[in-house]
């Protein structure tokens, strides 16, 4: 049973736990984290998400267990989707985005990693790869990319077009 901490509107924990996948109180909220993953040729790591889970192409995410913060919930996520340990000092928060019932932590890292020393968590992850502006660009076209991602990828292309 996987627990995640609740915060109230600005942000503050409240001391109050939520199971997973149980509905959010109102007025409260949860962390949402989510990381891009850019290497040296301006590609993108991107997971095609199992079918259970929407079966579309996204980039890593989740959320923080309960007693975790957010960057160590974005640390601890790369590390079970991925299997790839990184150091939080590597990651930049971005840009933080309140919806309805959370907040949304956008991370970016700049790394080259090789693919094929990524160990994917099978419950969540069918398969990896690279993938360039262009190529996203035409996975959202196709609409095989994940809807709330695909916002979450402009917010990126901002932050790195600045």
């Amino acid at each position: 049973m996987e627990l995640r901490d609740l915060y109230n509107s600005k942000r503050i924990l409240t001391g109050e736990v939520i199971q997973k996948g149980k509905k959010v109180p109102k007025g409260k909220y949860y962390i949402t984290v989510v990381v891009f993953i850019e290497n040296s040729k301006g590609e993108f790591l991107l997971q095609k998400r199992v079918p259970e889970k929407d079966g579309k192409w996204a980039t890593t995410g989740g959320h923080p267990k309960s007693g975790e913060s957010s960057l160590e919930g974005i640390v601890t996520e790369i590390k079970e989707e991925l299997g790839l340990t990184v150091k939080q000092n590597e990651l930049t928060l971005f840009k933080i985005i309140q919806t309805e019932d959370d907040f949304v932590d956008l991370y970016y890292l700049k790394k080259d990693i090789n693919i094929n020393d990524i160990k994917i968590q099978k419950e969540e992850v069918e398969t990896v790869k690279w993938a360039s502006r262009k190529e996203i660009q035409n996975m959202i076209n196709q609409g095989i990319f994940n809807q709330s991602h695909e916002k979450f990828y402009h917010y990126c292309l901002e932050f790195l077009d600045k």
